[in-house]
């Protein structure tokens, strides 16, 4: 079966840590024992091979068991999280879900049959060949939400060529593609998932300390919080060999200030999408946001600007749009890069460009300028329309310190007018309280 590789990992190392879950150590003879026990449950349910099955879950041992037996019994998983309650109903819908699985943060598993019967070419794929499915979500440019089914068998190819075995940090969300990816990256090299309940600085870095990770998949929006509240002072951080960092642009200034604290530890920026999985990815060096992407199974492209991506674990297609790809099978991912041999680097997304004048702004310049003020906390830049330039630049500024609204905005434009062209500054600066990004720590732009 397609995870029988994993299984085989699994066997052989019985005793080791496999899962730290609420100070609990779950070995890999337990993670297979709760394995067979899914295994029984499904057939005992009477749960078809081919059933679209909702388990909303956050990395628990019973999530992360349940997951595999799922896909060894050739079902199609649709991981969801509580960071999507408000569109739960929405995407279940969306996903035609058939049984709903429900994981409570006691660990304790209820199942509920649901009144659809799942019908859409992608699924009928799936089953003829007898192949288990995922589906996850993600917002295309106009926010809509968009459900990416793919073959499982095409994901799990990648993990078959062992690699490191390291103690992971679960902080990408359980229904994410870097969630996903971090699972299945630990488990098929017999490393250990740290998994994490709140993912707020400080309760982040206390698991590190406490078990000695070696890894931290992250974003920079949360990278930039450990700086902002300077919780790196109070853990022991000396496990950490790699702090990679992705779904979104990273600062120049948030990483030259994670390369000043962490000189002996590898900042590695990733690269994926829901629709094609995770990239392999090399940076230029520690401190640069030029990186090389893809790997075996990927080719890569740039086309007016725009990088574009052939893969073979990418998805079959969305169950409720047209397909993206080319008609030769590229995928058009409208993220805006510059290209230098052999390496890029992310400039933003292409529905993210402000439009001056018919000058371009990207709004993670603009970004990193300001986040260079010990005052500025958060910061997200964005566009309004205008009469006379089509766009004008706006920022909403979190301060980090108290300091008079109309004192901090004037100090924002002053510093940007020294930094970057008079057509990058700021016309607009809004000094807002409270955080400004999302449950998946991405910044919320409008």
């Amino acid at each position: 079966m397609v995870i029988d590789f994993l299984l085989q990992i699994w066997t052989d190392n019985q005793n080791r840590e496999a899962i730290i879950w609420r100070e609990q150590t779950f070995t890999y003879g337990w993670l297979l024992d709760r394995f067979q026990h899914w295994k029984r449950t499904l057939e005992n349910e009477r749960i078809a091979p081919g059933s679209v099955v909702i388990l909303e879950a956050d990395f628990s041992p019973n999530a992360v068991s349940l997951f595999f037996a799922l896909l060894d019994h050739a079902c199609i998983v649709v991981p969801l999280t509580g960071a999507v309650n408000a569109r739960k109903g929405e995407y279940i819908s969306i996903a035609q879900g058939e049984i709903l699985f429900t994981i409570d943060n006691r660990d304790s598993v209820a199942i509920t049959p649901l009144s659809k019967i799942a019908s859409h070419p992608l699924y009928d794929r799936l089953k003829a060949q007898h192949h288990p499915g995922l589906v996850l979500f993600s917002s295309g440019s106009t926010g809509e939400s968009k459900a990416a089914a793919h073959d499982m068998t095409g994901l799990l190819d990648k993990f078959k060529l062992r690699r490191s075995s390291l103690r992971t940090i679960t902080f990408l969300l359980y229904d994410h593609i870097g969630g996903v990816n971090t699972m299945l990256h630990t488990l098929s090299n017999a490393g250990c998932l740290v998994t994490v309940t709140e993912r707020h600085p400080d309760a982040v870095l206390e698991a590190v300390e406490k078990y000695r990770a070696d890894l931290l998949p992250t974003s920079p929006t949360f990278l930039n919080l450990v700086l902002m509240s300077e919780a790196y002072k109070r853990y022991d951080l000396s496990s950490l060999k790699t702090i990679s960092y992705g779904t979104e642009p990273m600062s120049e200034q948030t990483l030259r200030r994670l390369h000043e604290l962490f000189p002996a530890v590898n900042l590695q920026q990733t690269y994926g999408l829901s629709e094609l999985g995770i990239l392999r990815s090399k940076s230029k060096d520690a401190n640069s946001l030029w990186v090389k992407i893809g790997g075996e199974g990927f080719e890569t492209r740039v086309v007016d600007g725009i990088l574009q991506i052939k893969a073979r674990s990418a998805m079959l297609g969305y169950l409720n749009a047209p397909s993206p790809f080319t008609e030769d099978g590229w995928f058009n991912t409208g993220d805006a890069v510059e290209v230098d041999g052999d390496y890029v680097r992310f400039l933003g997304r292409r529905s993210e460009i402000i439009n001056v004048g018919g000058e371009k702004v990207y709004p993670v310049e603009i970004e990193s300028v300001i986040q260079e003020l010990p005052a500025v906390a958060e910061v997200v830049v964005y566009g309004e329309k205008n009469a006379i330039t089509g766009n004008i630049v706006c920022a909403d500024v979190t301060p980090g310190v108290e300091l008079d609204q109309k004192d901090l905005s004037s100090l924002i434009k002053q510093h940007c007018r020294e930094r970057l062209q008079k057509y990058k500054v700021p016309v607009k600066v809004r000094i807002v309280t409270g955080s400004q990004h999302t449950e998946r720590f991405k910044k919320s732009r409008r």
